[in-house]
C-alpha cells in the first residue's frame, strides 16, 4: 500500500491531495493540532476527544487554531467527491516535547529553552498537555499501516494537561544546575490580565488563563493501540538535547 504523511505548515492541505491521488497514492495521514480540536471553547469541563472540532468564532480561538481547523476541515472536505480510491487519516497531537534532529527550535520545545535560559520573569496559571515527538512519529506510522484508520482522526496525548510551573520543577529536579535559571516564582492572572492591555504575547495567555483542558485519546488506543511516553520523558529528553546541542544558554 503505498502512503504519504503531509506536513505542510502554511498551506491548506487540499492542495497536494489531487496529486497524491494521481499519483496513485492509497492513505494519506495529514498533521493537524490539538489547536483545530479543543479551542473557541471557554473555560468547560468537557473531555475534548477525536470528535471536537475548534469552534472558529468562539472565545479564545487564535488565528493559528482557525488556521489548522480550516486545513483539516478542507482535507475531510475534498475527500468524499474527489479522492477516488484515497483514504485519509489525520494526527491531532497536544504540545509536541522531546528530542530535537537539528538545530531549530520549534514549537513547545521553546517553553524548555525559556525556561532554561530565564526568558520568563515567573509562571503564568498556564496548563500544558504533551506529547513526545517520538510518539507523533510513531502514531504517523500507525496510521498509515493499520487498516482501520481509514477516515479516522486521532488526538495525541499522554495524559492531562500539566501546570507549567510544574515543567520547571522537572527541569530542576533531572538537570540540576543546568536548570539553575528557571523561574521560582509565579505571576498573578491579574498581573497578567494587566499586561495584556499593552503585552501581545500575554494577551494570548489571557483567555487559557487556570484552563486546564481535559482530553482522551480513544482511537489512537482502540484502533491504533498507541503507547505514549510519560509528560517527564518527553521534558527531559528536550531539555538535554538542547544542552547538548548548545542551543541554549545556561
Amino acid at each position: 500500500m503505498r502512503t504519504t504523511s503531509l506536513f505542510l505548515p502554511g498551506k491548506a492541505p487540499c492542495d497536494p491531495l489531487p496529486s497524491a491521488r494521481d499519483g496513485g497514492v492509497k492513505r494519506v495521514v495529514l498533521t493537524s493540532a490539538f489547536h483545530a480540536v479543543a479551542y473557541g471553547y471557554a473555560g468547560t469541563d468537557h473531555e475534548f476527544n477525536d470528535e471536537d472540532l475548534t469552534v472558529l468564532d468562539g472565545p479564545g480561538a487564535p488565528p493559528y487554531s482557525k488556521s489548522k481547523t480550516l486545513a483539516e476541515r478542507a482535507a475531510w472536505d475534498f475527500m468524499p467527491a474527489e479522492r477516488g480510491g484515497m483514504e485519509l487519516a489525520t494526527i491531532l497531537p497536544v504540545a509536541v516535547m522531546g528530542p530535537v534532529m537539528g538545530s531549530n527550535i520549534s514549537g513547545s520545545n521553546r517553553i524548555i529553552q525559556r525556561l532554561l535560559e530565564a526568558e520568563m520573569p515567573g509562571y503564568p496559571n498556564l496548563w500544558i498537555p504533551i506529547v513526545d515527538v517520538r510518539d507523533v512519529a510513531s502514531a504517523h506510522e500507525l496510521a498509515m499501516t493499520t487498516p482501520e484508520a481509514a477516515g479516522q482522526r486521532f488526538l495525541l496525548s499522554i495524559g492531562p494537561a500539566i501546570p507549567i510551573n510544574q515543567i520547571g520543577s522537572i527541569l530542576k529536579e533531572s538537570l540540576g544546575e543546568v536548570a539553575k535559571k528557571r523561574p521560582d516564582r509565579s505571576i498573578p492572572d491579574l498581573v497578567v490580565r494587566v499586561a495584556s492591555i499593552f503585552n501581545k504575547e500575554f494577551r494570548a495567555l489571557h483567555p487559557d488563563l487556570g484552563f486546564a483542558r481535559k482530553m482522551t485519546r480513544d482511537n489512537a488506543n482502540r484502533i491504533l493501540e498507541w503507547q505514549p511516553r510519560r509528560p517527564r520523558e518527553a521534558i527531559v529528553a528536550a531539555a538535554e538535547i538542547l544542552v547538548e546541542k548548545g542551543l541554549v544558554k545556561v
